[in-house]
């Protein structure tokens, strides 16, 4: 079996060989989210509607993608701090139970946007309302994991974090910040624009991208001067607390 890897590609230290009872519950989670999304539908008995769930495709890998990296970030601070004290428990519960709140909505948004079709609405006002729940859910998930690097940074004597790991703690949690930003963005342009055209405000999230450029570019020579600071003793491995 090939040994765990003691470092993350930045050079942040991994203090959990094996998952806990905390990430066995959060997988739990997970899964069942996504078995929401592919049984929250009759098995269909005719060809015709068959080809109605093959359609759903697109929406269905939509969300699919969305949640894998919601994992992936879940999985990276876990495995990264590995930190099970009480605001760190009910940060992750939160975090948990915002993500079985939006899978719904989540793929009634795609499902809607793949098949392009209104006549899902009453009235104009709701189109915005979902477009701002869409909105608000992602900047709550993206402050969540802000606050579990925030809480691993406060406890970062405990971690025995190195100059480079309180940099990438640090990074991370702004990175999160800019995240929820553009989510809250994208609500108040939904909130502003007509009605009948809320629905472009989706195209804000394209500011993920601006935001993640402009993010990488200045935390990159901040690592650099934290990890000319860190000295080989501090980079040593550690033992794993799981």
């Amino acid at each position: 079996m090939a040994a765990f890897p003691l470092t993350d590609k930045h050079g942040l230290r991994l203090r959990g060989a094996e998952p806990s009872r905390v990430d066995n519950f959060s997988d739990v989670v997970f899964g069942f989210a996504l078995t929401l999304i592919v049984v929250s539908q009759a098995v269909p008995s005719t060809y015709d509607e068959l080809h109605a769930v093959l359609l759903g495709f697109i929406p269905f890998a939509s969300c699919f993608l969305l949640f894998i990296s919601i994992w992936m970030a879940h999985y990276r601070s876990s495995r990264s701090f590995c930190l099970h004290d009480q605001v760190t428990l009910w940060l992750n519960f939160a975090l948990l139970f915002t993500v079985l709140l939006f899978v719904y909505p989540l793929k009634f948004l795609f499902t809607f946007a793949s098949a392009g079709r209104s006549s899902v609405f009453s009235s104009p006002g709701q189109q915005t309302h979902l477009m701002i729940l869409y909105g608000a859910g992602f900047a709550l998930i993206e402050l969540l994991y802000a606050a579990l690097y925030g809480r691993a940074w406060q406890q970062s004597r405990h971690l025995r974090l190195n100059p480079l790991e309180v940099a990438i703690t640090v990074s991370n949690f702004w990175n999160y910040i800019g995240n929820a930003g553009v989510g809250l963005i994208c609500c108040l342009i939904a909130r502003l624009l007509p009605p009948e055209r809320s629905g472009e405000a989706g195209y804000g999230f394209f500011l993920l991208l601006v935001w993640g450029r402009s993010h990488a570019l200045v935390s990159k020579r901040y690592l650099r001067a934290a990890r000319a600071r860190t000295t080989p003793e501090e980079r040593a491995p550690l033992p794993h607390t799981t």
